[in-house]
């Protein structure tokens, strides 16, 4: 199996994730049926196809089955996303990703099979209202919605080390990374014994419900 990941749907959400993985180092295939944009992708992707992936054949020639990763974003076509969402499942590629337009089309794909639904606006909305929410709010972590990385400054926890704060059996949450001072990166896995000083900056993952409880 290749480690190559394709993007079917090289609309502005297709083509900035497709772009961005190649920015990360991956190769990446992508496919659309329209001129346009198989042309702007071609400057930007390792591979790029005009084809009709409705067609389950059209997607074999290419190698679709060979990928390990594929994403499928093809607009607002509820029947078009899900046709082929349900082949590549047939190719059994290891990973099935798709944009859903709604939470009834989200529900229709994971009973195909689908890995991962992924709905924008939705992931934006919750992200945005969740910084207003949560003073210092990173993202959630994706393995559990219910989890999620805070970034909080030192300032009551100054001259006191990890250690002696015991922040997972008082706060349930845990420290992963610190940066010190004026320092422009953070450090990861810090020194239980380093002594906090105000101004300090440490990203702890923790249950969101506990954030109020917070204050470093």
């Amino acid at each position: 199996m290749k480690q190559e990941i394709a993007v079917i749907g090289l609309g502005k959400f297709g083509l900035y994730f497709a772009s961005t993985l190649v920015d990360l180092g991956f190769t990446v295939i992508g496919i659309d049926n329209r001129e346009s944009r198989v042309q702007m992708a071609r400057d930007r992707l390792n591979q790029v196809y005009k084809a009709d992936s409705t067609n389950k054949e059209a997607l074999e020639q290419i190698g679709l089955a060979e990928v390990s990763h594929v994403l499928i974003s093809v607009g607002d076509s509820i029947a078009a996303s899900s046709m082929i969402a349900m082949y590549a499942k047939e190719m059994e590629i290891p990973q099935v990703w798709v944009k859903a337009v709604n939470a009834d089309h989200q529900r229709l794909l994971y009973k195909i099979g689908v890995d991962e639904v992924i709905i924008p606006e939705q992931m934006a909305a919750i992200q945005l209202a969740s910084k207003v929410a949560i003073p210092g709010f990173l993202q959630y972590a994706a393995f559990d919605p219910e989890v999620s990385f805070q970034e909080l400054t030192i300032d009551k926890w100054s001259g006191k080390s990890l250690r002696e704060l015991d922040l997972p059996r008082k706060y349930q949450v845990q420290v992963i990374s610190l940066k010190k001072g004026d320092a422009d990166t953070f450090e990861y896995t810090p020194d239980p014994d380093y002594i906090f000083q105000p101004g300090d900056k440490i990203i702890v993952l923790r249950h969101t419900n506990t954030s109020d409880q917070i204050k470093p």
